[in-house]
């Protein structure tokens, strides 16, 4: 499955150190190889369509994605800093997955 990483990801992923960024690029090639069948522990549903890549490590690291046209959408990625995901960083991913359709 084709996977296209818009901007925000994109800066994200930019902004990791170097073992993060390996740690979150394996799991993008997961998601490559399993497309929609890929499920926890590396991916789960957020809400209406929108759902996150969970990368383990030091710090937790979420990247956002949706599908769209038989291809993985990476939307928006954070460090996760609490138990849950914030809501503004659902509301960023949900706002640049709105401009999709």
């Amino acid at each position: 499955m084709e996977v296209i990483l818009f901007d925000s990801a994109e800066t994200f992923l930019e902004s990791l150190s170097a073992a993060e960024l390996a740690k979150a690029l394996r799991v993008v090639d997961l998601l490559e190889a399993f497309g929609s069948d890929l499920r926890m522990p590396h991916s789960r549903h957020v809400s209406g369509g929108l759902l996150e890549l969970r990368i383990r490590g030091k710090r937790e690291t979420r990247i956002f994605y949706c599908f769209k046209n038989n291809k993985a959408m990476l939307l928006h990625g954070f460090i996760k800093k609490t138990k849950k995901a914030s809501i503004r960083e659902i509301a960023k991913a949900q706002k640049i997955m709105d401009g999709l359709a």
